[in-house]
């Protein structure tokens, strides 16, 4: 048959014969095996997802629909949990006092970050490798240890700081005070996490090519200048993800102020934030229905701020 379509084929022109696939070419199946590396590399993390975020939302959602009582037992009571969460002025009043110290830690901390990873991109200052460890090493502190030890810092009468703002004419400043709580809060966090900002901002201004550099130097741009008009707007995808991030990192602020009430109690109030607001409610009061539905809500708080954040950087195009 072949010899036959040979002889039949014009003069000068070939025929291929196709003879039938045996199955999936080798290609298809090379890449096939490939795809179970991925896989087995990946099921550790969504076995930990699974285990320790799904199951414990899931949970949580459920536990929020019971009441619990001591004559009774535990009954369904559907949303009544999130009517009484959606009630409290504790909670709410413990969302606004984070949204406030986030409005304004976020900021100075991202601010303090960019300008110490822009002087050590900018190689104005020596032995900047040991100045990056020095700055991350906060971050490195346990948030208690660091509490405790700014506790200790700030104590009214015996802490350093303390006897330092009573020398300068400041008189016995107390930094447990209702009125300085949040600001002293606002102290211990942007000393925990400005070295990890910056440790990003850095490796991100170390991305940019030197040739944008050397062009604008070639034009004559001052150095603050190339760095505030050509590098934070190439930077600018990195600052907005820190922003939600540390945003986000503020609704979540639990160690911080919970070491706080030790040393002056009448300043953390039972809702101070949203999550002391939970832990107080489900541990100390006992309450674990109530608690559920208010973790619950802050997630929900917190889930709309982390999609807006994906939208706001969808938006400037860092996906695809």
């Amino acid at each position: 048959m072949a010899d036959q379509l040979a002889q039949a084929a014009p003069t000068g022109t070939s025929l291929r014969i196709r003879r039938p696939s045996a199955g999936p070419s080798r290609t298809a199946r090379r890449g096939k095996v490939r795809q179970w590396p991925g896989a087995v590399f990946i099921a550790p993390h969504m076995l930990m997802l699974g285990l320790f975020m799904l199951v414990p939302t899931v949970y949580a959602i459920y536990t929020s629909l019971y009441t619990t009582k001591l004559i009774g037992g535990t009954s369904f009571s559907g949303g009544a949990n999130y009517v009484t969460v959606l009630q409290s002025s504790q909670f709410w009043d413990g969302v606004g006092r984070v949204l406030l110290f986030g409005v304004i830690q976020v900021p100075l901390t991202i601010a303090l970050a960019f300008f110490f990873a822009a002087i050590f991109d900018a190689g104005i200052v020596r032995f900047s490798r040991f100045f990056r460890t020095v700055f991350f090493i906060p971050f490195a502190v346990p948030g208690v240890v660091a509490a405790v030890m700014w506790s200790f810092l700030l104590l009214p009468g015996f802490g350093p700081y303390a006897t330092f703002a009573e020398a300068l004419g400041l008189g016995k400043l107390n930094f447990f005070s209702s009125q300085l709580i949040l600001p002293t809060l606002i102290l211990i966090v942007i000393w925990e996490f400005t070295g990890y900002n910056m440790t990003i901002l850095y490796t991100s201004l170390k991305s940019i090519p030197r040739e944008v550099t050397e062009a604008a130097i070639v034009e004559g741009a001052s150095l603050w200048r190339i760095i505030l008009r050509i590098k934070l707007p190439m930077v600018m995808p990195t600052v907005v993800m820190l922003v939600f991030l540390n945003t986000v990192g503020a609704l979540q602020l639990f160690t911080e102020p919970s070491i706080l009430a030790a040393f002056q109690p009448q300043a953390i109030s039972f809702g101070f934030t949203p999550s002391l607001f939970v832990y107080n409610t489900a541990v100390g009061s006992g309450e674990y229905n109530l608690g559920a539905a208010a973790a619950v809500v802050l997630a929900l708080i917190i889930g709309l701020l982390s999609v807006a954040g994906l939208a706001v950087r969808r938006r400037d195009g860092e996906f695809s």
